[in-house]
């Protein structure tokens, strides 16, 4: 018997990375000594910045997020956790690590399956799916007055459209849903830990 299926499991990650990218804004600002308000303001476009400039690239109207109050009750979950649950997350960094990566993994086939979804080519799902996975850090980023990690020599984005390129072949596999998602996850949580463990970076612009 299956327990839930492939759109219940999306949408039930999909809350879940909303929740995590909502704390790690939160974190990052209080650590930048903003008030309530600004934090949540941080909070709130990291984690639906590239959801939304993805659906007003390919014109999903309204965006995502304004159809579903599930997701302003997540951020704000993410808020109140951020808030009082801070040093038990500054300790489970790594953890935190964990989850950003599921979380760009599965914003990276999100983006790619609504783009598709849309009758758009499968490269400009891969840009859209990139978008998804990583413009909300960059929004974060850029509010907060430091250089967005997608512009530093530490490799983000590439994971993200190298997992999308996966997942995109895996579509063609025939194999189930679930399992294409999965293997995509992994892979990217991999390539990213690889990335950190060995310092992997690209050369810098002199």
């Amino acid at each position: 018997m299956q327990l839930i299926d492939s759109a219940g499991l999306v949408y039930s990650l999909d809350l879940i990375g909303t929740f995590v990218f909502a704390v790690s804004g939160w974190l990052l600002a209080s650590k930048k000594e903003l008030d309530f308000f600004g934090a949540g303001v941080i909070a709130f476009v990291t984690a639906i910045g590239g959801g939304t400039l993805r659906d007003v690239l390919i014109g999903s109207q309204p965006v995502g997020w304004l159809q579903d109050l599930n997701y302003l009750l997540t951020i704000v979950l993410g808020i109140f956790a951020g808030m009082f649950f801070k040093r038990v997350f500054e300790k489970l960094r790594k953890t935190m690590f964990l989850f950003d990566s599921i979380g760009i993994g599965l914003f990276t086939i999100l983006g790619i399956q609504k783009t598709l979804a849309f009758g758009l080519s499968p490269v400009v799902a891969l840009i859209m799916g990139t978008i998804s996975a990583v413009f909300g850090g960059v929004l974060r980023d850029t509010l907060v007055n430091e250089i967005p990690l997608i512009f530093r020599k530490e490799i983000y984005a590439t994971v993200c459209l190298a997992g999308g390129l996966l997942y995109l072949l895996l579509t063609k596999t025939g194999m189930p849903e679930e399992a294409q998602m999965v293997i995509t996850i992994v892979f990217i949580i991999t390539i990213r830990i690889l990335v950190v463990v060995k310092n992997w970076s690209f050369p810098s612009i002199k």
